[in-house]
């Protein structure tokens, strides 16, 4: 679906330097031709790989098992990092399928538990703040969504002209248009309008606009306030989304409005917002972006870095 700010397809997008992008998305767009099954298969050997090369983010995705999950014994974190690992080879070949799958192969693949709380809110004419998280199926997480109801995406634009031009326009398959993450207002005016707007807060942004709250089993984790800010929008309900891998496919979980949600104190609404997040995590945690940095900002610059 265009929107009147999508990217266009200009001529500077087919000058030399680009064509490693359109190579790169060829190969993505034929890999998606693949059986299901075949898919996942090559992902799992793909992730195998990429734990070999990307020492640095295993260590990372190490680390944060260790903070976030204390109670597992060595050994189930290490199962766990593998499978981890796996996922997120799976991962690169569900972005093909997000962005380039037609809606009928989707269909046949994907399971919505919770309909029932979007058809409720589109019959009171509220927005809806989608409380999602960076599980690794993020990207087939919007395209489900949008089969249930065509919504709106926040997402950090690329500096590649081409991947921005595949990004918001494979994000847009089933969906309205996208909201840069830096646009509050933009975000604002999607709920005002009625819209499910797509949110992910549970990255670590800094120390700017945000608190430090619980977050699994780390008491002060930066976490942002700005799920709370979108939820004060006049008629907008707050509804849990997450999307996820199954041997059979994938299940899309919308869950039932928040209750008493915003409470008007932003540390009480952040810790909520994290903890429904840990919920939705916890159920499978090798999809989980793990790889990410989660808990490097710490309260005060003299507290001892965790990475």
């Amino acid at each position: 679906m265009a929107h009147d700010n999508a990217p266009r397809l200009e001529p500077r997008l087919f000058h030399p330097r680009y064509w490693a992008s359109w190579f790169g998305l060829a190969l993505l767009w034929l890999l998606t031709l693949l059986p299901w099954r075949s898919q996942m298969w090559l992902g799992r050997q793909l992730g195998h790989l990429a734990a070999r090369i990307l020492k640095s983010r295993v260590k990372i995705a190490r680390r944060n098992l260790e903070l976030a999950m204390p109670e597992l014994t060595r050994d189930e974190r290490e199962k766990l990092l593998k499978a981890n690992f796996e996922s997120v080879g799976c991962a690169v070949f569900e972005v093909g399928i997000a962005w380039f799958w037609p809606d009928w192969r989707m269909r046949n693949l994907m399971k919505v538990e919770g309909e029932e709380h979007v058809i409720a809110a589109m019959e009171k004419g509220q927005g809806m703040l989608l409380l999602s998280c960076h599980f690794l199926t993020l990207e087939l997480n919007a395209r489900c969504f949008g089969l249930v109801r065509p919504g709106v995406g926040v997402y950090r634009p690329n500096t590649n002209p081409v991947l921005e031009y595949a990004q918001y326009h494979g994000r847009c398959a089933s969906n309205k248009y996208l909201v840069d993450r830096m646009d509050v207002k933009g975000m604002i005016k999607a709920l005002r309008n009625g819209d499910a707007l797509w949110y992910a807060p549970d990255h670590d942004y800094g120390s700017h606009a945000s608190v430090f709250v619980p977050y699994f089993a780390v008491e002060q984790a930066a976490t942002i306030t700005g799920t709370a800010t979108l939820a004060r929008v006049k008629n907008t309900v707050t509804l849990p989304c997450y999307n996820i891998r199954t041997s059979e496919g994938y299940t899309l979980h919308i869950g039932a409005p928040l209750a008493d949600y915003p409470s008007g104190d932003d540390m009480v609404d952040a810790a909520r917002a994290n903890r429904e997040i840990e919920a939705a995590v916890r159920k499978a945690p090798e999809q989980y972006m793990w790889l990410h940095r989660r808990f490097k900002t710490r309260p005060s610059p003299e507290d001892t870095g965790f990475y």
